[in-house]
């Protein structure tokens, strides 16, 4: 789970506002609910008893190896040996047992259908050990009268809580409970015994109380650790279920990006742009303000090669003009979208590639994917295909439309150009005759090539001679061949219409080579796989199986190789330095545990204390008291607040509040202020524990025990301790100090390891005399070997539980760290889809797109107001050299789209050929809502003219409109002219072949309505269309170079934003006859010429102009 900061920061100095999100992420009840909110309490149940197995395998070695040390302690140092026999054999039972019926859990199929056999099974191995226990004693005591203390009370309850497969921490909690009344029954069974004087009777009160608050104690931090150990593991969970869900979504999202890039592009030059936008948007990241202030510190990157053996098929709708001026522009991208659709399932039957289409003109080639003998075939077939497609078409609609299509073989270059909005397309020679084939063709005929023909077999097809056209053309001309009309029937299932098809899933566009295969996962195998992935997770212990069959690309493996052994620390020096230095936003809890562990040593030493009022001893206990209070109290009084409000955070709290909620925010962010409260918790409580070592008078125990021997009486204690309930104590602070949570495990080795050392010198030299006379464990065995032993018994217990649960909580560690990672790669891979596709559509399509048209449905706008341009770089020859220029020139024009992004942004349409299509007005309230800060672009003339234009639009009182988009079209064209001005200064000055420069270039615009969509089947291709459009075209056709030519309508648009639009006459234009067209004024600085501007400088430019126009007075006149 990703934490935010636990604070929100007051806004001023007095009050502040509670945030308890991060706290409540981390509480019990939260994850709980939020486990049965996703659906996965079950998933994490059977988690559950996966880890608890895992705790057996750790705890099966672990009680192995305690109760042999129980027994080699005693068969070492023991004097009578034959008495041993009888632990031995209680110990063998003892192994046998609990290792036989805990060892039913293994079976982990059996276990989850009949969840009650790991509670049952518990309580019986639980109940053994005790049995044995206080078996033992009875036995000692009945038969040889032999006082001993209990050996495994501690070790059971650490069992119960730490390792026993018992999911309920209610039931962990009563049969400990139980374990304890039990011992302390036996306590209470010995102490009736004695006489009931009432001196005695007070003694053995203290004495009960004593065990009492003992088992409390262990209690406590065996609850706490279930809790904590639930809530580490829960949130564990969540967390890994959030990898899950982003692992196998960056998959889905990798593959849905792969098969639309590969959808547009060949995977050869899809694979260098995929890497080449994932190392901007890296470094972009990493070096934001430089990248951007530098734009052009990388070279232009040009993907395009050569391709030797492939079929080019051409197709064009007859009378498409005719379609444009009597249908509405709605019903025409719908046909469009009907014949494209049925074409792209065609070319996907066939195995050929679409390159892309211009209005009527369908382009694609077959043999270019993957090397295919057959390419001439079935190019051919796709275009016998194509022609009873529309024919049938016709018949349903009702239209007078038809296809001529043209094929040839040959060798052709195919690649992107540019910076944005990539384009696949092809360019050569053999291309342009493909082109002429297609124009000289004959409607409802495949015009191929002599070359193309003897590549088929002509049995298949009815052939006939090639047209009169194809003999006469410029083009066919230079390369002399023979040309043929071929038909034949159509193939079967590759006629059919858009709607026949249920989903466009069913199109086969991976046919185009294996190498493209990508199936995208269905949604219904995302519960399944996140299934069969939770059976995988980790869970840290032993591995139950051979080593033969060991798994060394298994989870459990990889992580501990990440990991020390003894320690457990990560092996990566950062990476544990994050994991100390990470939130513990559960330190209340811990210091829950450390107040009540401290109320119960207090208690306990006061309650054990029988000399006199010890003043020193007093400050002590208030002291540590008072410490661990205002800990306390510091670290729940947020949680209190929070309740109170009833979990409102908008209350303001006081300045005292405030700075309790930031000492306790600076407790649970700082590592060091951290460990340096648990040190200092350490120490208060032995500065408890030296008060019980202070007040015993070793002379005087001595020299009682030496007289109750001698004069046999009973043995006084009050002089003294008692050492039992000093190793009880020990043994307490030793699992504190191994269970206090988010501490350095090797800090806690450490500070246990010189307790335990502590202790040994007190136990061996310090009070030697005082423990050699304490009840044994086992008779004959030294009382202080007992002692030693608990110790060790609970240094190795907490050890390995400490171990596991240290090692869970980095294995979720380092998951985390995987899925911040993955979360990365995701949001990277999401930025790359988006990035493709916005170099496909425009901005504001790209969520329409995904929405509607990835579930294969037709997404169309209609503009009331849309300017359209047309640019043309004149005399550019097709080959690769002209290419490499042409690459640079286009990638120029590319960046100063970021320029035009501030009030209505232009977007680029396609490159066709040497010709630059772009518009402006396409959704623009968009635009404004997503680029609403301003682009700094010093390169572009945009800011400043838009400033100085909308001033003077304004002065004159015109209304603010949506002509604007006319203005910002046209400053985007002047632009255009700037920048190919200084990329031809650049290629003076540099040795340069001039004939692959061009030193001009001829633009057209105009301005409208039109609509725009998406249309075709297999791959997404963004077209706009109407009166525009073909406006546009015309105007850059039947322009000049070096200048912008504009229709009527935008000359007047442009007027009133106070450019000069100088009449240049009547121009013929295809569908339209003559219509009035107008150059717009720029003067030789490539700046706009104002329209009230009387005087202008003769020049060459001007010069042309008025040979075109008959008197410089209409000039003017027309310009006013």
């Amino acid at each position: 789970m990703n934490r935010k900061t636990a604070f929100k920061r007051p806004l001023n100095r007095k009050k502040c506002n509670l945030d308890y999100t991060d706290e409540r992420q981390w509480e019990p009840s939260y994850l709980k609910a939020k486990c049965k909110e996703s659906g996965l309490e079950e998933e994490y149940k059977k988690y559950q008893i996966r880890l608890m197995i895992s705790y057996l395998t750790v705890f099966f070695p672990l009680f192995i190896f305690v109760v042999l040390g129980c027994e080699v302690f005693p068969w070492i140092f023991s004097e009578q040996k034959k008495i041993i026999y009888f632990e031995m054999v209680s110990a063998a039972i003892l192994l046998v047992t609990v290792t036989g019926i805990l060892s039913i859990n293994f079976f982990e199929r059996f276990v989850l259908r009949h969840r009650w056999v790991m509670v049952l099974t518990s309580i019986l191995s639980a109940y053994i050990v005790v049995l044995v226990d206080i078996f033992q004693i009875l036995v000692y005591h009945f038969k040889i009268h032999w006082p001993l203390n209990s050996a495994y009370d501690v070790f059971v309850l650490c069992m119960i809580y730490m390792f026993l497969p018992i999911p309920s921490i209610r039931e962990a909690a009563l049969l400990a409970s139980s374990v304890c009344a039990l011992y302390v029954g036996l306590l209470i069974f010995f102490l009736m015994q004695d006489d009931d004087d009432i001196e005695e009777m007070v003694h053995d009160l203290t004495t009960v109380c004593v065990a009492i608050f003992h088992y409390l104690g262990f209690n406590l931090m065996g609850i706490f650790f279930r809790i904590m150990n639930d809530t580490m593991v829960r949130s564990s969970f969540l967390d890994r279920h959030q990898f899950l869900k982003e692992e196998i979504w960056l998959r889905q999202a990798r593959q849905q990006e792969s098969m639309l890039l590969d959808s547009i592009l060949p995977p050869q030059i899809a694979k260098p742009i995929q890497h080449s936008i994932m190392d901007r948007i890296m470094s972009s990241e990493s070096d934001s303000d430089r990248f951007l202030a530098n734009p052009r510190r990388t070279e232009n990157f040009m993907a395009i090669q050569i391709h030797p053996d492939v079929s080019i098929l051409y197709a064009d709708v007859v009378n498409y003009t005719y379609l444009t001026t009597t249908l509405t522009v709605e019903k025409l991208v719908k046909v469009l979208h009907d014949l494209y659709g049925r074409f792209d399932m065609a070319a996907s039957t066939f195995k050929v590639q679409r390159i892309k289409f211009l209005g009527d003109c369908y382009y694609c080639v077959a043999g270019l994917g993957e090397s295919d003998p057959d390419h001439a075939s079935m190019a051919v077939a796709l275009g016998i295909s194509m022609i009873a497609n529309i024919q049938e078409v016709r018949s349903y609609r009702d239209l007078d439309i038809d296809m001529r299509i043209g094929v040839h073989s040959g060798t052709l270059l195919a690649g992107v150009i540019g910076h944005a909005k990539l384009q696949y397309d092809i360019w050569g020679p053999d291309v342009d005759i493909a082109n002429r084939l297609e124009a000289t063709g004959k409607a409802g005929y495949v015009h191929v090539s002599g070359r193309t023909l003897s590549s088929l077999n002509v049995a298949q097809y009815t052939v006939f001679p090639g047209t009169e056209a194809a003999q006469k053309d410029p083009i066919l001309q230079k390369h002399p061949m023979s040309t043929y009309l071929l038909t034949a029937a159509p193939s079967r299932n590759s006629v059919r219409s858009v709607e026949t098809v249920h989903s466009y899933a069913e199109i086969n566009i991976n046919a185009l080579g294996e190498s493209r295969k990508s199936a995208i996962l269905r949604p219904t195998l995302m519960s399944n796989e996140l299934r069969e992935e939770f059976r995988k997770m980790p869970v840290g212990g032993f591995r139950v199986r051979s080593p033969c069959c060991r798994d060394p690309n298994a989870r459990d493996e990889k992580v501990k190789h990440d990991l020390g052994i003894f320690c457990v620390a990560f092996n990566d020096s950062s990476l544990e330095r994050n994991y100390l230095h990470k939130p513990d936003f559960i330190w209340k809890y811990s210091m829950l545990l450390a107040w009540g562990i401290g109320c119960c040593l207090i208690y306990i030493q006061v309650v054990n204390d029988k000399s006199a009022i010890c003043t020193e001893c007093i400050m002590i206990d208030v002291a540590v008291f008072t410490f661990l209070t205002s800990l306390l109290f510091i670290s729940w009084f947020k949680k209190v607040c929070w309740w109170r409000t009833g979990e409102n955070d908008s209350i303001e709290y006081s300045r005292v509040s405030c700075m309790l909620f930031k000492i306790f925010e600076r407790i649970q962010h700082s590592f060091v202020v951290r460990v340096t409260i648990y040190i200092i918790i350490i120490v208060s409580y032995y500065l408890v524990l030296s008060t019980i070592l202070l007040n015993c008078d070793k002379n005087q125990y001595e020299l009682d025990v030496i007289n109750s021997k001698l004069y046999h009486y009973d043995i006084v204690t009050d002089n003294c301790f008692n050492p039992w309930v000093f190793t009880d104590m020990i043994s307490l602070i030793l699992g504190v100090s191994y269970t206090f949570a988010r501490i350095p495990f090797a800090l806690k080795i450490i500070i246990c390891c010189c307790e335990a050392i502590a202790y040994f010198i007190i136990v061996v030299f310090q009070f030697s005399f005082i423990f050699q006379h304490s009840a044994t464990i086992t008779p004959f065995m030294r009382a202080e070997i007992a002692h030693c032993v608990r110790v060790c018994m609970m240094l190795l217990t907490m050890y390995a539980k400490e171990r596991q649960s240290e090692f869970n909580t980095k294995m979720n560690f380092k998951i985390n760290q995987d899925l911040q990672s993955k979360q990365k790669a995701a949001d990277l891979t999401n930025k790359s889809i988006k990035i493709l596709l916005t170099n496909i559509l425009p901005c504001h399509v790209v969520e329409v797109y995904l929405d509607s048209v990835a579930h294969h449905e037709l997404y169309y706008e209609n503009y009331k107001m849309v300017s359209v341009m047309f640019a043309m770089l004149i005399n550019f020859q097709m080959d690769l050299p002209s290419l490499r220029v042409l690459n640079d020139i286009i990638s120029e024009f590319d960046r100063l789209l970021t320029a035009y992004k501030e009030y209505y942004v232009v977007e680029k349409i396609k490159v066709v050929g040497c010709t630059y299509m772009a518009a402006c007005g396409l959704d623009y309230t968009l635009a404004k809502s997503k680029f609403g800060s301003k682009t700094q672009v010093t390169t572009s003339s945009f800011t400043s003219e838009m400033e100085q234009v909308m001033y003077r639009k304004e002065s004159k009182g015109v209304e603010n409109d949506y002509d604007e988009v006319a203005f910002i079209m046209t400053t985007f064209a002047l632009d255009l002219m700037r920048v190919l001005s200084v990329c031809n200064k650049a290629y003076a000055g540099k040795p340069f072949d001039r004939s692959l420069s061009t030193g001009e270039i001829c633009i057209g615009i105009s301005t409208g309505e039109l609509m725009a969509g998406v249309v075709g089947a297999s791959q997404p291709h963004y077209d706009i269309w109407g009166s525009p459009v073909n406006m546009a075209s015309r105007m850059e056709s039947t322009g000049l170079p070096g200048h912008i030519q504009v229709t009527e309508e935008t000359a007047n648009i442009l007027q009133e934003f106070d450019i000069l639009c100088m009449y240049r006459g009547l121009t013929f234009v295809k569908g339209r006859g003559e219509i009035p067209t107008y150059f717009v004024g720029i003067d030789e600085n490539l700046k706009f010429i104002a329209s009230d501007k009387k005087n202008r400088n003769n020049s060459k430019r001007f010069s042309v102009l008025a040979s075109l126009v008959p008197n410089t007075t209409s000039i003017s006149s027309e310009s006013n």
